[in-house]
């Protein structure tokens, strides 16, 4: 039976209001333009089927729509959260804030002998080495201290107590990626991975103990290894992991006769406790013995300085922060916004400073849910959309060319240039030119930023995957490279070969070392 064309008519207007506006705008581009095609294409693919896929592309110097697919749909961004935080907190800290750490002594200082204690504070400085401590060590020595009657106090209480963020999984907490927060820390590298030490695990003969030692040096933590030596040519097997709740690592497996040395970060179970451990052995070299043993606490009012450490400014931190997405920048500095806006070093007071920012920069904050800075937390909420219009937004920004700069540049090999990037789309249009921030945990990819395309038009994009079952790399490659490819809507569409993504594809790049 023919239906009446008013039925007809009511059953699509009834369709079409179930579909979102920006998603009908699509589907009609769709169908005349050729760029909206192929990026609904790539969106089809069987890789998404189930999974939830927001995909926001506008034009970088007018704002205008482009392509837009689930734009408003929330969802887990992992370290796509790290371009809210990062922007908020240049907003809030300036490009050209420092970290302090300072040593200071309270009490008389009579013929090198200090009646009183000496107190080592820290205002979450992220990239102090032990190094420096023992640079701040000498300077001790150098104001004419020998002997130490009081004990060595560690002042952390820049920061809260609060070691873990919220939504934060257990499990990970060994692992680098997953360190503790405090405002006294500590490096061993210069990826400046604060809270952790490297293990090294280097072989002796076939058939004997392998040697384990760290970096830095420090009885800090306990090594409770087994691990071996294993036949010359034989594959490497060392896993290291720490005793939740405790400083002893245990090393286990093998490593191959004559190979190299194995090395391995491991988070430690307060970093304070580090600190003050290194500084206390550092002092000791240059002369100085403390009687008393070591606590934490708040330093005097009155504390005399002996030395300082100022740490490089934040536009030189932002590189190894967003170019390798380390979590524990994002968390340190989100407590330190905290601590300037509302005088509080906490998650609670951080994030509020940075919603606070967040409306000047597109961004409307009671439409999100932040919980951290790193995007680590499964409880954080963000859209395409948001993410979009804080890439926009950002472009007026008087700090925007270093905030830029920090991020990962598609298929650039040298590792402070392309970052989490550096592996992927080489030899394709977006090589070189594609800066974007990425994102993974699991079931969980993103990568936003700008990429201009083969005609000149600059873009910001933004797409975030969650409930995925496979890596969404290939597809947020395949979407860029087109982007980056077009001329004016007509490229042929990508092919796995051209959107060619190398790397780890189940965690985030930047959390596998050798990546």
């Amino acid at each position: 039976m023919r239906r009446p064309r008013s039925f007809a008519l009511a059953l699509t207007a009834a369709l079409l209001a179930a579909v979102p506006t920006a998603d009908l705008a699509t589907t009609a581009a769709a169908q005349e333009d050729p760029l909206a095609r192929d990026l609904g294409a790539i969106l089809a693919d069987p890789g998404f089927r189930g999974a939830d896929v927001g995909l926001v592309v506008r034009r970088a110097d007018t704002g205008e729509p482009v392509f837009g697919s689930g734009g408003a749909r929330r969802g887990q961004p992992a370290s796509n959260g790290k371009l809210l935080s990062s922007a908020a907190v240049l907003d809030v800290l300036g490009p050209d804030h420092r970290f302090s750490t300072t040593v200071s002594a309270s009490g008389a200082l009579r013929g090198g002998v200090l009646a009183g204690d000496l107190h080592l504070r820290g205002t979450g400085d992220p990239t102090v080495l032990a190094a420096d401590y023992d640079a701040l060590a000498a300077k001790v020595a150098g104001s004419g201290v020998r002997l130490v009657l009081g004990r060595l106090v560690g002042d952390d209480t820049w920061f809260d107590s609060v070691r873990l963020g919220t939504g934060w999984a257990w499990d990970d907490e060994p692992y680098y990626y997953n360190a503790q927060i405090s405002a006294l820390t500590v490096s061993p590298d210069t990826d400046y991975d604060a809270g952790t030490v490297v293990v090294r695990i280097a072989p002796g003969a076939a058939g004997a103990p392998a040697t384990v030692t760290t970096e830095p040096p420090t009885d800090y933590v306990t090594i409770d290894s087994t691990a071996v030596t294993g036949p010359a040519g034989s594959a490497s097997s060392v896993s290291v992991e720490r005793r939740r709740g405790t400083n002893v690592i245990s090393v286990r497996g093998s490593v191959p006769a004559g190979g190299a040395a194995e090395s391995e970060w491991s988070t430690v179970e307060e970093p304070t406790g580090l600190v003050t451990s290194l500084f206390r052995d550092a002092l000791s070299r240059h002369g100085v013995r403390v009687l008393g043993g070591t606590s934490t606490g708040a330093t005097p009012a009155g504390a005399r300085p002996l030395g300082e450490h100022l740490s490089m400014p934040l536009s030189r931190l932002l590189v190894p922060f967003m170019k390798l997405s380390n979590n524990m920048h994002a968390e340190i500095l989100v407590k330190s916004a905290g601590r300037a806006a509302f005088g509080e070093g906490s998650w609670d007071a951080g994030l509020r400073a940075v919603s606070a920012k967040l409306g000047g920069l597109g961004v409307d904050a009671a439409a999100l849910s932040l919980r951290d800075g790193s995007g680590l937390s499964r409880m954080n909420q963000v859209s395409p959309d948001q993410v979009a219009s804080l890439l926009l937004a950002a472009r007026g920004r008087p700090w925007f060319p270093v905030w830029y700069d920090s991020l990962p540049v598609a298929g650039a090999s040298d590792r402070m240039v392309g970052g989490t990037l550096r592996n992927r789309m080489r030899g394709t249009p977006a090589e070189g030119n594609a800066h974007a921030k990425t994102g993974s945990l699991t079931g969980v990819s993103a990568l936003s930023g700008y990429v201009t395309t083969a005609a000149g038009t600059p873009l910001v994009f933004s797409m975030i995957s969650n409930n995925t079952l496979t890596s969404a790399r290939r597809l947020e490659d395949a979407v860029v490279v087109r982007l980056a490819g077009d001329r004016d809507g007509q490229a042929p569409p990508p092919t796995t070969a051209t959107a060619r993504t190398e790397g780890p594809v189940d965690v985030e790049c930047s959390w596998v070392k050798a990546c």
